[in-house]
This record gives structure tokens, C-alpha cells and sequence, in this order.
């Protein structure tokens, strides 16, 4: 039987100027100062510092400080002088004795050190830990909330400044939500006065809540949901919300949860993983790995209907838990699964692989200053500049020792990583 990976997607799409991630979507504060959910200010992992250095000592970056944490794939979030996240406490590491809780955490910044813990009940029993431990899911940050969703498919509201609990659901046992095998993995967005995220119950594909009582606002779709992260888009006008299904990705009305559209895009093991990738000329790229592949489509709409055209598809670049940089006419993923996995690039217009480089593992990235930040399984984190022609790698430096397999944080020139047992803190200046 072949070992499945896990369902990590939040791993599952992806600024420092004032965006509306759609026409009436939230707008984030996207200043040096702020990444305040999954993917960063414009949820597709790129921004718009500048600064930073074009190679590094042979030891890598300045490490500003490292600590321990706790096992968990979820992201790092910031705003000022605060920075989020979740873990399972540490300390019981062996995998074989884990904690039975999940912790979302409020560290300072600088240093690292807790401010504020909210730990909460999550069983391991039943889930298939073999390729480690969630939290999975990466928290939000809207006004005063801080919104995370733990492995057992519960979502909390939480005051930022204190960690309080405002409001909480149980998917599961309220909504009748099927509990992924591996640990809930979607990260929550934000939508004018809503939270959304996949939910995956009867007639409850996705599911938003009112963000400051968390009052049921809608729900919509009859698919089963895929493991990554939706994004909101802009279609001639109109916001959408795009998931990933299990066996479809689907366009959502992200103010009233009807279906707009859907197109096959079928994995094994329902893993959709890697978060859609949206840009110029309505195109929308999505890429798995479990035996399919990348496909491009260019969405339009009229009159509140939408047409979509699949414009290729390909099986050469499958791309896993990573994250997918789109530049101009060709975008840059980790294509692979079960083996080798190297950095590829693909052309938009044809599908044709562009380039292949194998000298970092399956990996994660950003983009900023003209620069692609790259964070590898291995715990190898990288700077190249990408083209078309290839990837002229800049720096390389080994900065963790665990399987990291969590997109790193880009802030101003601090850059944030982690793997499944620590979180370090990196100065990027030139």
C-alpha cells in the first residue's frame, strides 16, 4: 500500500501597499509591519519589501532567535509587534505519546517568547499520524479577532490581546462535518463582515459566520472539500470565492454561498492540496500531485454567469504541500510526491516545463525584492533570482534540523520559519 502524505494543505494560496483581495473582499493592511493570514497580504505568498541582502554569510541570514514549540504545520501570522500560531505543546515528541491539546499561541516578535496561550482538547484517536501532527490550519487576523481552526474541525474566535475565546463552533458535532483523516487542514478567510472556510457537511461544502458573534451567515455546496486553502478573486466585477473539492474545484458566491461554477480537477485520496494561484488575463492555475497534475483555466462572466475554459492541462508538474509563485507568463512550484521533488518552472501560455533544479527538496515559496525565498523539507532555506532561462541560486544555508514543511513569514526583512519542533527568526537586510 502506497504511504500517503499528509493533508497539509493549508501548506493549503496565495504586498506592503492597501489591497482588496476582490471587489467588496476585506481589504488587509498590507503595510511592512503585517501578514495577517494565510499567504500574506494578498494571499498568494509574495510582497512588496525591498531591502533585502543578495547573499548571505556561509552560515546563512543572522539568526535573530530560535525556541522550541511543538508539533504542528500551521503558519506564522504578524501584526506590529506580535506574531501567532498553533502548535501541539512540546515536549512529548516522541510520536508515539503526543499531547492530546492544541495550543494557539501570541509570541512577541522579537524574542519569541510567549505572550499568551490558549491551549484546548484535541484527541489524536482516530487520526492517522504517520507523517506527523497537526494544528494544520493557519490563523486570521480581522480587527480585534484572531480566528483558528484546530485539527478537529473546531474554529475559535479569540480577542488578539488576551487570547480569550469570543465565540467558538464544533463543525464536526454541530454541522455534521466529515473529520478529515489526517487533522483539518483549510485556513479561514475573510469576506466584508464574514469568516469562511470549508466545512464539508450535508449541503455545507463551505460555511461563513458572522465575525463577531459567529453566528451561522450561510452555507453552500454539496462536494466533498479538498484539503487547501479557498481564495477570493475577481471576475469581471464580481467576487468569488474558489475551492478546492475533493475531485473539482468550484467558484462561490462569497456573499451568499451559492455555487457558481465547478471544474474536475480529480486527485487520489481527495488531496487537493496546493492553493490556487489567480492573476492577469482571469487566469486561475491549479497544480496536485496524487496522480494529476497542473491545469490552467481563464474564468469569465457576464451577467452573473460564469464561462470556464480550460486552457491546457499537464502531469509533469504536480505540485504537493508547496507553494505556487506566478511571474508574468510562467509560474515556479516543487513538483513531486512520493519521490524526488524538484523546483520547476512552467510557461502559462503552453504548459511546457520551462526548467527543472534539484538543488533544494520539496520546498516552499515566496517572492519579494525580485527574489525567490525558498524553504525546503530539509530544512534549507534559499535565495535565487528566477527567470525563465532558470534559477540562479544566491545563497543556501542549512537553519533547521525537522521535517519543515511549513511556508515561511515574510516581515519587512524579517523572515519567520519553522519545522515540527522549533521557530526561528531570520534578518534578511542587505
Amino acid at each position: 500500500m502506497i504511504l500517503q502524505l499528509p493533508r497539509s494543505a493549508r501548506i493549503a494560496s496565495m504586498g506592503c501597499v492597501m489591497v482588496a483581495l476582490a471587489g467588496g473582499a476585506m481589504h488587509l493592511d498590507a503595510a511592512d509591519n503585517a501578514w495577517l493570514q494565510w499567504g500574506g497580504p494578498r494571499r498568494n505568498f509574495m510582497v512588496d519589501t525591498t531591502g533585502i541582502a543578495g547573499t548571505w554569510p556561509e552560515g546563512g541570514p543572522p539568526r535573530l532567535w530560535q525556541r522550541s514549540l511543538g508539533e504542528g504545520h500551521s503558519a506564522v501570522i504578524v501584526e506590529g509587534n506580535r506574531m501567532y500560531t498553533m502548535y501541539r505543546p512540546a515536549g512529548l515528541l516522541s510520536y508515539v505519546r503526543r499531547s492530546q491539546q492544541e495550543t494557539v499561541g501570541a509570541l512577541d516578535a522579537a524574542t519569541g517568547k510567549t505572550i499568551w496561550e490558549h491551549t484546548f482538547d484535541s484527541p489524536t484517536s482516530g487520526l492517522d499520524l504517520s507523517e506527523g501532527a497537526g494544528p494544520h490550519s493557519t490563523p486570521l487576523i480581522v480587527g480585534n479577532l484572531l480566528y483558528a481552526a484546530g485539527s478537529r474541525t473546531q474554529l475559535f474566535a479569540l480577542d488578539k490581546d488576551t487570547g480569550k475565546v469570543v465565540w467558538s463552533h464544533d463543525l464536526v458535532k454541530e454541522f455534521a462535518a466529515p473529520q478529515d483523516g489526517r487533522g483539518y487542514s483549510p485556513s479561514p478567510l475573510a469576506y466584508r463582515d464574514t469568516i469562511i472556510l470549508p466545512a464539508g457537511g450535508p449541503s455545507a461544502s463551505v460555511m461563513a459566520f458572522n465575525q463577531k458573534t459567529g453566528a451561522v451567515v450561510w452555507r453552500g455546496g454539496s462536494f466533498p472539500v479538498g484539503v487547501g486553502s479557498p481564495i477570493l478573486i475577481d471576475v469581471d466585477g464580481q467576487d468569488q470565492l474558489v475551492v478546492l473539492g475533493a475531485n473539482e474545484i468550484a467558484g462561490i458566491d462569497p456573499g451568499s454561498g451559492s455555487l457558481l461554477w465547478t471544474h474536475p480537477h480529480k486527485t487520489d485520496w481527495g488531496l487537493n492540496i496546493s492553493t490556487p494561484v489567480w492573476g492577469e488575463g482571469n487566469l486561475l492555475l491549479i497544480s496536485s500531485a496524487y496522480n494529476n497534475g497542473t491545469r490552467l483555466l481563464k474564468l469569465s462572466q457576464s451577467g452573473g454567469k460564469t464561462t470556464v475554459q480550460e486552457q491546457w492541462y499537464q502531469n509533469r508538474m504536480r505540485v504537493h504541500i508547496g507553494t505556487m509563485i506566478r511571474l508574468g507568463d510562467y509560474a515556479i512550484g516543487s513538483s513531486g510526491d512520493f519521490g524526488p521533488c524538484p523546483t520547476v518552472a512552467i510557461d502559462l501560455k503552453t504548459g511546457n516545463i520551462l526548467w527543472q533544479n534539484r538543488e533544494f527538496a520539496r520546498s516552499t515559496f515566496l517572492y519579494a525584492d525580485n527574489k525567490l525565498i525558498i524553504m525546503d523539507e530539509d530544512g534549507n532555506i534559499g535565495l535565487a533570482n528566477p527567470s525563465r532561462q532558470g534559477l540562479n541560486v544566491l545563497a543556501k544555508a542549512s537553519v533547521l534540523t525537522n521535517l519543515a514543511w511549513t511556508v515561511p513569514t515574510l516581515v519587512g526583512t524579517t523572515l519567520y520559519v519553522r519545522d515540527r519542533e522549533s521557530l526561528a527568526a531570520f534578518d534578511l537586510r542587505q
